[in-house]
């Protein structure tokens, strides 16, 4: 038999007539009694063990002081759960709670309809028509002027029925609030409290607020709102991938941190279409000018190209080569390599930019329209975190503020020593494996059709990009674990630090591990090579990898459309098959009962948990795409296209499963996306520098342009010879005997290598022209003056573009203004009426007229 708690509860039931409907039904989303709304759902299952004592002792004392903060209590017994082990607490806040905690939320409620004039319709709005939702979707109530919820003067706000006046979503957020503050006993002489120690330890196997209804379909109680079924309608399924997201109607289902990450998320969907017009445009030009590439064409003439031969690739096992063999590589690499990726690098300098700067104000607009302008985030994040004060020990007081704080031990080292042996084990796999496929290739007949299109420089960066997608997959599993152990052994003394810290240290992990293979390719591949005859080793055995004649480019885009792409096809399946496939295995005994014998608390339990660093996840994909569009948009200007189809894909697959296949998460206030920001920002500006390297290294473009200006003898044909000329001379009879091979069928005399060396038999043999050094001079100049061209436009665009627009700015003030004006109005008819009452004395008569003065030059002044 259900049992059931609470204060005065036989009081508020005695004489009350409930509608049959409601009665027993495990369908609906209220208490027995058809009236209480179930606001949270604590779960349980009986441990037969001896530590179960234990959990049943902390359990009575946790229910216990629940009900004595005023909370109401239902409990279903197992018998009548579907599995016959779990037990359901149903938690009722009543109204006396609701009141008390908004005041000390410092939550705002309406007081009066806002009577600000709505922005007047342009003519051009028709356009927009096709992609708009209804307005009772997008605006799903009217908006209001609001103050802090007061008890002392309820009669100012809109209160027209007590029970719908808090939202579900602010309801479960002050019994959440409650719920992690809730002692439950004292051990090993320290106080113990908080549902998420409760959960840790066991005593509890869940705690969640209800989803107001199924997704699929309206409920039968004409009480509840149906919010989530409108939301899966109109939001989260595919077909709807062109309407505009109801962002109203998510951050009041959901709350504002869950919203605003879908504003921005949506925001820089919007912006990637810009940059995707312009990257596929700069393809176009590639590809389009692909015939007219002089170099490629030299390196495809046998006349040319199939009369150089090349240097060996490797020491011993490899052959004499011919130029010609890479003749597709080199057309290919033009798509990527040409002037347009000089101008796209720009433009993406300044798109990044712009995308920063109007998100800004695009936040600002969320800030007012969602009542968030004078939102503390201090004050609901400096509170101190339960695992602070229960395991810090070591304190120290702050010679400055005389705080005493907990002692923190800082143990990013760990970051540090990670990224520098990762990126080592990159390094090595690729040169041994580079060896390996220049020998097979070499030596191996059956692959001699094929050499063309897949050199080894090219299959050592393909099968490299492979291995570290299967790495970076397999090692996210251990991020997670690793970041939060790093982050609870540093003690952070508040939830905003521990976010902050742990956002930080999964982040450089991320960056790392999903980066140092493209840093690699971009900046140290072909540098340091050395030349024939004194080539330099990593740890004196591993010879340096060489660039294509074509340049690094090719190689680098390779890289990065693998990891880029299998890192989004692989993150869409993840996030919409797991959760799925995990519900379903889960609802498995549970899927031919009917709904009497399935309770809605069932039902939601079943489904997953969206948990504490779900969004953090979802943040955290998002700006490692955003690395590879910004970091690297020089070598790959395809890269902005495909993050906008992934992200059109994103929005539907993140609502989809947190609409139909989570737990309803806790709502929270946000009016920002908080460090995410400085993050963004601190790539926007490497990425300039980034990009600026990459077309000054790693592109072929600046010693084309060398040679154009400065070293062509031909003037109807600038470029012809330019192959001839980045290719120097050795003499294989100055091979060592560890690098030369072991044949020489052609009885070669002499090789080529990539670089600008002095021809044997000259008085400065093998050491560097002076066309390289012109070379470097004209890259560094052009790093600087593209560094600085895009700094100075970006700082200027920053300065030009408010970060709050200006008719938001006026709303704000004159909704400031008023709602003083209404507060002021009030106070003043409370004393008026007092006075009438006759209740006052000569002094409240004295406030009075000071009060009506008041208001009278308020009111000139405003």
């Amino acid at each position: 038999m259900a049992q059931t708690r609470g204060l005065n509860l036989g009081n508020k039931l005695k004489g009350k007539q409930f509608p049959t409907m409601f009665i027993n039904s495990r369908y609906s989303i209220f208490f027995r009694d058809g009236v209480r709304r179930i606001d949270f759902i604590l779960a349980y299952v009986d441990d037969p063990k001896i530590e179960g004592e234990k959990k049943v002792e902390r359990r009575r004392e946790f229910e216990n002081n629940l009900a004595k903060a005023g909370l109401e209590l239902e409990t279903e017994d197992k018998k009548e759960s579907e599995n016959g082990k779990t037990y359901f607490v149903k938690i009722h806040a009543p109204w006396e709670v609701l009141t008390t905690y908004a005041e000390v939320l410092n939550i705002k409620m309406p007081i009066k309809e806002n009577d600000i004039p709505c922005a007047v319709e342009t003519p051009f709005n028709w356009v927009a028509w096709p992609f708009r939702l209804p307005e009772i979707v997008m605006h799903p109530e009217p908006d209001y002027f609001t103050a802090p919820f007061s008890k002392e003067r309820q009669e100012l706000y809109l209160i027209d029925d007590e029970n719908t006046f808090f939202s579900p979503s602010v309801r479960n957020r002050i019994v959440f609030y409650i719920l992690t503050r809730c002692p439950y006993g004292t051990e090993e002489g320290k106080k113990k409290f908080g549902i998420k120690r409760l959960i840790n330890n066991g005593t509890y196997s869940a705690a969640y607020p209800l989803h107001d209804c199924q997704y699929w379909r309206k409920a039968n109680d004409p009480k509840c709102e149906n919010e989530r079924y409108t939301l899966y309608r109109e939001w989260a399924r595919f077909p709807r991938f062109f309407k505009e997201q109801p962002l109203d109607l998510i951050r009041k289902y959901y709350g504002e941190r869950i919203g605003i990450y879908f504003a921005w998320l949506g925001f820089y969907t919007e912006m990637l279409f810009f940059a995707a017009v312009v990257g596929s445009i700069c393809f176009l030009y590639g590809a389009f000018t692909m015939n007219e590439n002089m170099s490629s064409r030299e390196i495809c003439e046998p006349s040319i190209g199939g009369e150089i031969i090349m240097c060996p690739l490797c020491d011993i096992k490899c052959d004499y080569w011919r130029l010609n063999s890479t003749c597709e590589t080199s057309e290919y690499s033009h798509l990527f390599d040409n002037v347009a990726t000089l101008f796209f690098a720009i433009f993406m300098g300044i798109w990044v930019t712009l995308f920063l700067e109007f998100w800004k104000r695009r936040q600002a607009r969320l800030e007012y329209e969602w009542d968030l302008v004078d939102f503390e985030e201090e004050q609901q994040q400096l509170q101190l975190r339960p695992e602070y004060e229960a395991k810090c020990t070591q304190k120290r007081k702050n010679p400055v503020t005389q705080v005493i704080r907990g002692r923190k031990r800082l143990l990013s080292r760990i970051l540090k020593y990670k990224s520098r042996y990762y990126m080592i084990a990159v390094i090595v796999y690729r040169l041994a494996v580079y060896a390996a496929f220049a020998s097979i290739m070499e030596n191996t007949q059956t692959l001699q059709p094929i050499r063309g299109l897949l050199t080894p420089q090219l299959a050592t960066s393909v099968t490299a990009s492979f291995l570290n997608f299967v790495i970076i997959m397999i090692l996210n599993f251990l991020y997670e674990r690793i970041a939060i152990w790093i982050t609870d052994m540093e003690i952070p003394r508040t939830h905003f630090e521990y976010e902050n810290r742990l956002t930080m240290k999964m982040f450089l992990f991320q960056f790392v591990n999903y980066y140092s293979s493209c840093f690699y390719v971009a900046f140290f591949k072909g540098k340091f090579v050395g030349y024939p005859g004194s080539y330099t080793y990593m740890f004196d055995r591993w010879r340096n990898e060489e660039c294509d004649p074509a340049g690094c480019l090719i190689e680098l885009t390779t890289q990065l459309t693998i990891i880029m792409a299998g890192k989004q096809i692989w993150g869409n399946i993840q996030e919409a098959f797991v959760p799925w496939i995990w519900n379903w295995w889960g609802r498995r005994k549970a899927r031919n009962n009917p709904e009497n014998l399935y309770g809605r608390w069932e039902q939601d339990h079943d489904l997953q948990n969206f948990g504490a660093l779900g969004l953090f996840y979802e943040y955290l994909e998002m700006v490692i795409q955003f690395g590879f569009i910004t970091l690297f948009v020089a070598s790959f200007p395809l890269a902005p296209l495909l993050a906008l189809m992934n992200n059109i894909l994103e929005i539907r697959v993140d609502s989809w499963k947190l609409t139909t296949q989570f737990r309803r998460p806790v709502a929270a206030k946000a009016h920002s996306i908080g460090i995410w920001q400085e993050i963004l920002n601190g790539m926007a500006i490497l990425s300039v520098v980034t990009n600026a390297f990459i077309v000054a290294f790693t592109s072929d473009m600046i010693p084309r342009l060398v040679y154009y200006y400065a070293y062509s003898t031909e003037s109807d044909s600038p470029m012809s010879g330019y192959i001839n000329d980045s290719l120097s001379v050795f003499r294989i009879s100055d091979f060592l005997e560890k690098n030369r091979p072991e044949e020489n069928p052609g009885n070669f005399s002499t090789c080529r290598y990539r670089d600008y060396r002095y021809p044997p038999d000259h008085e400065k043999q093998y050491t560097h022209t002076m066309q390289f050094w012109h070379i470097l001079a004209a890259k560094m100049a052009f790093i600087i003056i593209m560094e600085h061209v895009v700094f100075v436009v970006k700082f200027f665009v920053a300065w030009m573009i408010p970060d709050v627009p200006a008719e938001v700015k006026a709303k704000i003030k004159r909704e400031k203004y008023l709602t003083q004006k209404i507060l002021h109005e009030y106070e003043l008819y409370k004393l008026k009426q007092k006075l009438c009452e006759g209740r006052t004395d000569a002094s409240m008569e004295k406030n009075v007229l000071m009060n009506s003065s008041q208001s009278t030059l308020f009111s000139v002044v405003a």
